[in-house]
C-alpha cells in the first residue's frame, strides 16, 4: 500500500497546470516559476538571529512584491490599515482588507511550504512586520545580503 503524504493546514501545493493561472495578469506566473526558492519574505531583513528573522514589508499602492516562500512557521502584524491582493502557487486569488494590528499565524511542518505574492489594491501603502522562526522542521531559505538592513554608518 503507498503511504499518502500529508500536509498542515498551512501548506499551498503548486499547482503543475499552467491553466490554472490562466486568469493572472500577464507575466505573473512566469515570475512565480522564478522564484520557486525565493526567501524574501519582506522588503527589508531588519533583525536576524539563529532562530528567527525580522522583516518588513512595504508596499506602496498599485505594487506587488515579488513571490517568495514560506517554509517555517511565521507570523506577520499589518502596520497599517489597506487592501491587498494575494497571487497563491495553488493558481488562487485572495483579496483581503487588512485592519491595523491584525496578526495572522502559520505554521509549517517537513516538507511544507506556500508560495506566494502580494499586491497593494488599496490606496495607500501597505506595511506589515514578519517574524519568521528559522529553526523549524524545513531548513530556512538563504536570502542576499543586500536585502539586509545596514545601519548608519555601517555601510
Amino acid at each position: 500500500m503507498a503511504q499518502v503524504e500529508t500536509h498542515g493546514p498551512d501548506h499551498v501545493e503548486i499547482n503543475p497546470d499552467p491553466a490554472a493561472f490562466a486568469h493572472w495578469p500577464e507575466g505573473v506566473y512566469e515570475e512565480m516559476l522564478g522564484d520557486m526558492y525565493n526567501g524574501c519574505v519582506g522588503s527589508v531583513l531588519v533583525s536576524e538571529t539563529d532562530t528567527m528573522r525580522i522583516w518588513h514589508l512595504r508596499l506602496p499602492p498599485g505594487k506587488r512584491c515579488r513571490f517568495h516562500r514560506h517554509v517555517n512557521r511565521y507570523f506577520w502584524t499589518a502596520m497599517v490599515p489597506g487592501k491587498a491582493r494575494g497571487y497563491f502557487s495553488s493558481g488562487e486569488i485572495r483579496d483581503v482588507v487588512h485592519y491595523q494590528g491584525e496578526t495572522k499565524h502559520f505554521n509549517y511542518g517537513a516538507g511544507d511550504h506556500m508560495l506566494h505574492s502580494v499586491e497593494n489594491i488599496g490606496d495607500s501603502e501597505l506595511i506589515f512586520t514578519t517574524v519568521e522562526f528559522i529553526d523549524g522542521p524545513n531548513p530556512p531559505l538563504d536570502v542576499p545580503d543586500e536585502v539586509r538592513l545596514v545601519p548608519p554608518g555601517k555601510a
